[in-house]
């Protein structure tokens, strides 16, 4: 019973039931400060759902403050792991909540953060394993947030050693892993292709361009979905930024209504990319 309930959650995360994913993370609340005035964060969550995001991120305060009804139509994801930019040690994660308390609040599935390379590594270690093990006690679908983050790590965008890095995810108990995107980004299929678990892309282009084109040529890799948060809260449009990604991981702009040329030009700031999907044409 407790594997179906972990299958069954897991099917919430993917609306299109393609085991796909697009997840918004809202957790900067904590490491960062505000995404949005108080007044406004019912709006945007209302925008990411309406979008079709297929999962929202947060952690268990701001899950308890929501609406039910407005994440009728998308997953909760709550996150256990925290620390803020105003630490001795920001890449210092440690856990703030529990899988049974993202039970009580309705989760679909839970997330933890740890940095491979930092001073902390080792704990961080023992809490994914432990989240682990509580979340195949409770049914409970597990993202880890894996990033070569810290003093022993010269290129964090270096494939091989994110192909290690999804490993230890996999290893340790998680169900899908999310990580940086390897450069040159044509070598992010080498890592996909190392990777037991789905792979979800983390954030946007590291020089700010089109997020689109960038999100089209990173699923053309083999990553199975996109956690992108402060490019989409800070859009001037955030829904008709999710829906443009949502074409982009669940279908092709021509299933969409798109064409190709549209979908080649419409970027989300008007900044050209380099990133277009002939990149890695071929290693899908």
């Amino acid at each position: 019973m407790l594997r179906t309930g972990k299958l069954l959650r897991s099917r919430r995360l993917s609306l299109a039931g393609d085991g796909r994913h697009l997840f918004v993370p809202l957790d900067h609340t904590v490491s960062d400060g505000p995404v949005t005035p108080p007044g406004r964060w019912e709006d945007l969550l209302r925008a990411l759902v309406t979008g079709g995001a297929d999962g929202i991120i947060v952690h268990k305060g701001r899950a308890r403050a929501l609406a039910p009804e407005i994440l009728k139509g998308c997953a909760l994801v709550v996150h256990l792991s925290a620390s803020t930019a105003c630490s001795a040690d920001a890449d210092a994660k440690v856990l703030v909540g529990d899988v049974e308390e993202a039970l009580a609040l309705g989760a679909d599935a839970v997330s933890v953060h740890v940095n491979l390379g930092s001073d902390t590594e080792r704990q961080q270690l023992a809490d994914l394993g432990a989240v682990a093990r509580s979340c195949d006690t409770w049914g409970m679908p597990l993202i880890a947030m894996v990033y070569p983050r810290g003093p022993r790590v010269d290129n964090p965008r270096d494939p091989a050693l994110l192909a290690h890095l999804v490993n230890v995810a996999a290893d340790l108990g998680a169900d899908m892993v999310k990580t940086s995107v390897a450069l040159p980004l044509d070598r992010m299929a080498e890592v996909v292709a190392h990777s037991p678990i789905p792979v979800l892309a983390a954030g946007g282009p590291p020089d700010g361009s089109d997020l689109v084109e960038y999100g089209t040529a990173v699923m053309a890799s083999g990553c199975r979905g996109l956690a992108v948060g402060r490019r989409i809260f800070s859009a001037p449009s955030p829904a008709a930024l999710v829906s443009r990604l949502a074409a982009v991981v669940h279908g092709s702009p021509d299933d969409m209504g798109m064409t190709a040329d549209t979908a080649d030009t419409a970027g989300d700031d008007g900044v050209g990319s380099p990133y277009s999907t002939t990149i890695v044409a071929g290693v899908a």
